[in-house]
């Protein structure tokens, strides 16, 4: 029998669960270090974050600063700045990781997967071949570089686009 150690994912089975109420997106920006937090980019309203526990290498999210629960509750301003943000995820991964191709999603209630009630964008690069047995069978994906070195690189990216 062929083993697989997945020894990140126990980063995730031990990590601290927030109390009820509790809302990572609004703390996580507070924090004052963004290396720490994973933010990639501020803007305005929103921000851009590298998800801790990802579904692809670099799957980053777009987040609005103002804690809401749905689309509808964003203001113009709100709404503008966070498909902003959501594009220039988009271009900063391919930039970063050329990627083939994307998924871009909102998880809007529990029922579809909402797991944090604070609105988000999730911005998931994908390539061609990119999904295998792991984790249809295995439920186990495999991620080729580690969270810190992806966080460096799409950090750099940014602030080069950014610049521009």
């Amino acid at each position: 029998m062929d083993h697989l150690h997945a020894y990140w994912r126990m980063e995730y089975i031990e990590a601290p669960r927030l109390p009820k109420g509790g809302n990572i997106f609004a703390e996580l920006p507070q924090l004052g270090d963004d290396a720490k937090a994973l933010i990639v980019h501020r803007s305005p309203l929103s921000y851009l974050i590298l998800n801790r526990f990802p579904y692809n290498p670099g799957h980053l999210m777009a987040v609005p600063f103002r804690a809401v629960s749905d689309l509808t509750e964003l203001t113009a301003a709100e709404r503008t700045d966070l498909m902003d943000v959501i594009i220039f995820g988009k271009e900063v991964l391919r930039a970063a990781v050329n990627p083939n191709g994307f998924n871009l999603g909102f998880n809007l209630g529990a029922a579809a997967g909402g797991s944090i009630a604070h609105l988000h964008a999730h911005i998931v690069p994908r390539w061609a071949g990119d999904t295998n047995f792991m984790p249809v069978i295995g439920q186990t994906r495999v991620l080729p570089e580690s969270l810190d070195a992806m966080y460096r690189k799409l950090k750099a990216t940014s602030d080069q686009l950014a610049a521009k």
